[in-house]
């Protein structure tokens, strides 16, 4: 007899096993790469363990670069339960951040609680209005929201330097043009007992969120049945426009509030250093944690901690700090191929063959 959740068990070591998989092949293919270039793997990945997990140094600097990546990757794996592919989320996080700083500084001598909310919610609600552009032009205009969120970041960068290198230039930022801080009474402080700013904890409970809205709730779960089958969903009677819609504005949500966290707890205005790619490496994330809300927050602490080594890789191995990327970018291939795998086993016939096997007699077993 069939043992319960047999299946759902199979199901689970799968969904874990097929990215370690996939990671297990990009870190030997990295180590090929990095032999080529006359260095030694073992050492290389040495290097990326001390600078990202083995002090506290170490993971005060992994956490830190975790916080944003844990955001970015829910505004691709929220809407992804709809079925939508948005990968401009670091568009959302630059605007996100842009009207943060703008929010801070003119509330700034307000009561600090209420900056502090300003800026959050300015940033969340632009980063929201972003995203759901490409979500509306999918639903009423049947644009693909792959490219359009993408062009959409683009134009997001340009709008952000624009306003940043002009009308909303502070003219003290000489060499690194940045908008007027928004004061040091304002920013965001670390968790207690932590030196890790409150981004951490928000990105952490913004995961838990995401979880009980999709798992646990009707809305969630109208959110999967329109993302599995469309046609079903609106068989249902379901508001397919509407859950398309509210996908992409919590996706946005979560990114413009990374934007907001970074100007808010790092850097105290909006700069470029905001464009540093945390929109981009989020779809990883995303991708490895199979859009589960909080399977991301472990993935964007492990790729947290492989950005965090580059530094030590550039002055220990003379090696580019952007080495990094090209682990990341084989894993993220090597995660998209590594789709075909998922579903090739039927857990359920095999837990079925086996309590079979179980209970047959055992004359009947020596016999096969």
């Amino acid at each position: 007899m069939q043992r319960p959740g047999a299946a759902q068990f199979g199901s689970a070591l799968e969904a874990v096993g097929v990215p370690l998989l996939a990671l297990a092949a990009a870190a030997l293919l990295f180590g090929a790469f990095v032999w080529f270039l006359g260095k030694d793997p073992l050492e290389v990945y040495a290097l990326i363990y001390r600078g990202g997990f083995a002090s506290g140094f170490s993971w005060q600097n992994t956490l830190a670069r975790a916080a944003p990546l844990i955001l970015t990757a829910l505004c691709v794996a929220l809407p992804a339960q709809v079925g939508l592919m948005i990968i401009g989320g670091e568009g959302a996080l630059v605007l996100g951040g842009l009207a943060a700083a703008v929010v801070g500084h003119q509330l700034d001598g307000a009561p600090v609680v209420v900056v502090k909310l300003g800026m959050l919610g300015a940033g969340m609600a632009l980063g929201a209005l972003w995203i759901m552009a490409a979500g509306a032009l999918r639903h009423y205009r049947g644009v693909n929201e792959t490219i359009s969120s993408l062009l959409l970041a683009y134009i997001a960068i340009a709008v952000f330097n624009q306003l940043v290198e002009g009308p909303l230039r502070d003219p003290a930022s000489l060499n690194k043009p940045s908008t007027f801080p928004i004061g040091e009474a304002n920013r965001l402080g670390n968790l207690p007992g932590l030196t890790v700013h409150w981004g951490l904890g928000l990105g952490i409970i913004a995961c838990l969120i995401a979880y009980v809205l999709v798992y646990r709730t009707t809305i969630g779960f109208a959110l999967r049945v329109s993302g599995g089958n469309l046609r079903a969903g609106l068989l249902a009677g379901l508001p397919t426009g509407r859950l398309v819609l509210l996908a992409s504005a919590l996706g946005g949500l979560a990114a413009g509030l990374a934007g907001a966290i970074e100007v808010a707890a790092v850097h105290g205005a909006a700069n470029s250093s905001l464009i540093a790619g945390y929109g981009y490496a989020g779809i990883l994330v995303a991708f490895i944690a199979r859009q589960n809300p909080l399977a991301i927050v472990p993935v964007a602490i492990l790729l947290g901690g492989i950005s965090a080594s580059g530094g030590m890789l550039q002055r220990r191995l003379d090696m580019p700090d952007a080495a990094v990327l090209v682990l990341e970018g084989i894993a993220f291939v090597l995660i998209l191929a590594c789709e075909t795998l998922y579903g090739r086993i039927d857990w359920a016939a095999r837990a079925r063959a086996l309590g079979a096997a179980k209970s047959a007699p055992l004359g009947t077993q020596a016999a096969s």
